[in-house]
Parts: C-alpha cells; structure tokens; sequence
C-alpha cells in the first residue's frame, strides 16, 4: 500500500511525538493504521446516509417513516455482513406538526417565520391571540412575579447562540427551549415563544424538543428564525407592546419506535462489547442528514472497515442505530438508549460491555479523541495517537465522562465512553432545520471520520484494554 509523502511525513511525526508502544502491539498498531487507510479511501457511509435520506426522507421518531427506515437498515446490515440483526422495540408517545403560523397583529401585521417546538401541544382552534412580554434571559423570566404573565406570551431572546468549534455555545439555548415553557406556564403565561438554538442568520428557524412537567405537556411554544426573533426584540423595545397571534395543531399519539442493533462478532471473545452508537430518527423539517443520519453511516462504515480488514478482532463490534433520541416523553422510559440498557441489564451482559463511543455531531472533520478517565497517560493512548495523529486527530487530556444521549444511559450505569469530537464550526447553522439535507455532507470529511472510528475500535477490539481498570486507577484530577 502506498501511502501519500504528507501522510507519510504525518506518521513520522507521530511516532516522534508518542513515545514507543509495547513490542507485541507493533502489529496491532500496523493494522489499525492500514484500516484507517483503506476506510479513507473506500466506504459505505455516503450510500448509507445517500439511500436513508432519499427513501424515507424525515424520521421523526415512532413515525412511520422512522419505522419503516429501521426495517430498511436491519436488512442493509445483514447485506453489509452484519450478525445477530435485529430490531429492538418499545413504546413510545410521538408528536405531529401539523400546522402552524405566527403574526405579529396592529395597524401593521407582519408574518414571522416560527417551527413549534416538539411535544409542545396545540392553540385552541382559533388561535392564541395576546401581548408578548420580553425576557432577556431564562433568569429573567423564571424571576418574574406568580401571575404576572396571565393573558400574554412569554418570549425570550437571549441573543445570537455563540459558534465554537465544539458547540458549547448551544447549553445556554437549548436550556431555555427544555424549560421555558414550563417556567412561563408557571407565570400564568398562554404561550411561549424564543429565539431559535442556531449560529445561523438565516430565515430558518430550529426545532427541538420541550419537556414534560409531572408527565403533562406545558404551552405551545415556538422558535423564531434568527431574523423575526430580531424583529420581534426590537419592536418590544420600542416598546410597541407588540400582540402576537399564533396558531399550531400539533398533536401526540401512541406509537413504539425501535434500536437496529448489528454486531461483527469477535474472533476470541466474542462475549465483550464495543458499542458504536448513532439515532435513526430525525427532527421533521429537513432530511436529517447531519443530525444523524451520517453517525449512521459513519459508525456502519467503520465497523464494515474492520470486518473487511481480513481478520476479526478479538472483541465484538456493534452498531446500534438508535431511536427516539430527539425528543421528550412523559417518562425517562421512551428513548432507545434507555431501552437497549434495559435490554443489556435483563441480559446480565452490562460488565462485558467494555466502551462505547457515539458519533451525533455531524460530518466534519474529528479533531480530537477523548478517552474515558484514566486513559490519557495510557500505553493504549499511545497507541492511539500513533493511528490518529496522521489523519489530523490529536489526543486530548480531557477525559470523556458522558458521552452523547444515546449512549448517557451506558454511561450512567458504569461503561467507559470515549469520543471522537467533530468540527462543530458550522453544525448549528443545519440543526434542527429545513436545511439539514444530504447536499451539506462533505464526502472527504464524512471519510476522515470512518478512517478515525476505524482504526481506533480496532485498536480496542484486538486488545485486551480494560477501560474501568485504568479509571479505578487514575488519579481523581483526571475525572474532573
């Protein structure tokens, strides 16, 4: 195999720059990066997310389409060589759309651009029709006096959500989407509306999901594009006391939704588990491509790649294609993380769980590998390094302690969790919108995320690295 001269030049360095691994993990390693080279050139992801994008489109979660996408992958599974296949079910509450519309009333009518938010319920038929009270923050509004909202929309604009690299501008938002509604509710307040959770200027706005309190839904509530919510803010401060009317038919209905589970048994211990994780549903406005339908692809790709490698690794690889991991349900019950523990647990197999990983940030390029608590320091690292180091991926000291939605459930019941973190430049700017759609993948990217995923799973399948031992034995400032 030929490898190009800044590849070659990029292995150097690694080799420089991580100290010398163990003798007998030399062939190992070799392996690792001789998987990562053929995934770089060569995978199934793109035909994967290509094909789940145009058959079924949106996926919103126990919809038919989310339905019928599961049963599509579980046979492209087993067409991709793919054991023990099956589809994993469980109840779940889904939501509808419908229709919605928002307008700015008076002598001057305006439109608004607005999404409802997921399991926020209807308007009366004719609308809600009131004064809007503007709120700063989600402090401001839960300090609002008892009562003081009774008859008006509550609306928050806390500004544009910052972009970074790794998304951490999106906590602040996505705190006043969960629970705004509820807090406005509290007030007395008929409605809810705030500034979509996006980095874009577009005329888009982002969905996502509300929650429950005490098992009921709240208000119905909505998110403005960037620009509306610009509008809105500024008329309030003008103090216009501007009335908004806003109508929605959304609906909730019974339905399951279900985990596509597939495996790449192991060669000599079979038992033991790596879990590489994505969700299979998707909000209703775009296809889904980004969010996440390409973690799909990215992780089947991956686990194709070392499959194909000629030789099985020691543990089993699985993929689990999640679903319902979008949106909230009237108990923790109803989301696919939650059901495959619970399968896993009934099973006695969680202590053969050895790590799990999830990719649920896009398509761009992975820059950074976290490893759980205790690894950072580790031969394994070293190891690691050396795979990942060529194709841009740096070690980080910053331990990996949650994971994603899917796997938090793994998580929180004691298995090692490990990421691979995704440019996230650009990811806010798709979320949650009309415009999530297959065009916005980058091919090249979406292959450097299979080569990073497979060369490192490998790393851990064909070695007997005990993630929970390294964590018993760190040091408490690596679990920060």
């Amino acid at each position: 195999m030929r490898l190009s001269v800044r590849l070659l030049a990029a292995s150097a360095l690694a080799l420089a720059v991580a100290p010398p691994v163990l003798a007998q993990d030399a062939q190992t390693i070799q392996r690792a990066q001789t998987i990562r080279d053929a995934a770089m050139r060569e995978n199934i992801a793109m035909d994967y997310v290509t094909q789940l994008t145009t058959r079924f489109g949106a996926r919103p979660a126990g919809s038919p389409s989310e339905q019928a996408a599961a049963a599509w992958a579980a046979d492209y599974m087993r067409a991709h060589g793919f054991r023990n296949v099956r589809i994993e079910e469980f109840s779940l509450v889904g939501w509808d759309r419908g229709e919605e519309s928002a307008m700015i009333m008076g002598d001057h009518p305006q439109r608004l651009v607005v999404a409802a938010l997921g399991h926020s319920p209807a308007t009366p038929a004719d609308g809600v029709e009131a004064p809007v009270v503007w709120f700063n923050s989600l402090e401001t509004l839960n300090a609002a006096p008892a009562g003081s909202l009774a008859g008006k929309i509550a609306y928050v604009d806390a500004g544009q959500m910052v972009r970074m690299q790794d998304g951490s501008g999106y906590g602040l938002l996505s705190r006043i989407r969960g629970a705004g509604p509820a807090a406005a509710k509290s007030k007395g307040a008929v409605a809810f509306l705030m500034r979509s959770a996006g980095t874009d200027e577009h005329r888009m706005p982002h969905t996502g999901t509300t929650r429950y309190v005490d098992g009921q839904p709240t208000i119905p509530s909505f998110a403005l594009s960037a620009p509306d919510a610009d509008q809105l803010t500024r008329l309030a401060e003008l103090d216009t006391a501007p009335v908004v009317r806003l109508t929605s038919t959304a609906r909730t209905y019974q339905t399951v939704s279900q985990n596509v589970i597939g495996d790449i048994p192991g060669r000599s211990r079979p038992d033991e588990v790596i879990v590489l994780g994505s969700h299979m549903d998707s909000w209703d406005l775009g296809t889904g491509a980004f969010d996440d339908g390409a973690g799909g692809g990215i992780t089947l790709a991956a686990a194709k790649a070392i499959a194909e490698s000629g030789r099985r690794p020691a543990r089993t690889v699985r993929v689990v294609l999640y679903g319902s991991e979008e949106v909230a349900q009237p108990t923790d019950t109803g989301n696919g993380g939650g059901a495959y523990l619970r399968g896993v647990q009934q099973a006695g197999a969680l202590e053969k769980h050895i790590i799990a990983g999830e990719s649920d940030f896009g398509a761009d390029n992975i820059y950074a590998l976290r490893l759980p608590p205790g690894g950072q320091n580790s031969d394994f690292a070293r190891a690691a390094a050396q795979v990942l180091y060529p194709i841009g991926v740096l070690s980080s000291a910053t331990p990996e302690l949650h994971g994603g939605v899917d796997i938090g459930p793994l998580a929180g019941a004691g298995v090692p969790v490990f990421g691979l973190a995704q440019d996230g430049t650009r990811y806010f700017d798709l979320h949650h919108t009309a415009d999530d759609t297959l065009d916005k993948l980058d091919p090249k990217q979406v292959s450097q995320n299979v080569a990073a995923w497979a060369g490192l799973v490998w790393l851990i399948a064909d070695s007997d690295v005990d993630f929970r031992a390294l964590r018993a034995a760190a040091p408490a400032t690596e679990a920060h």
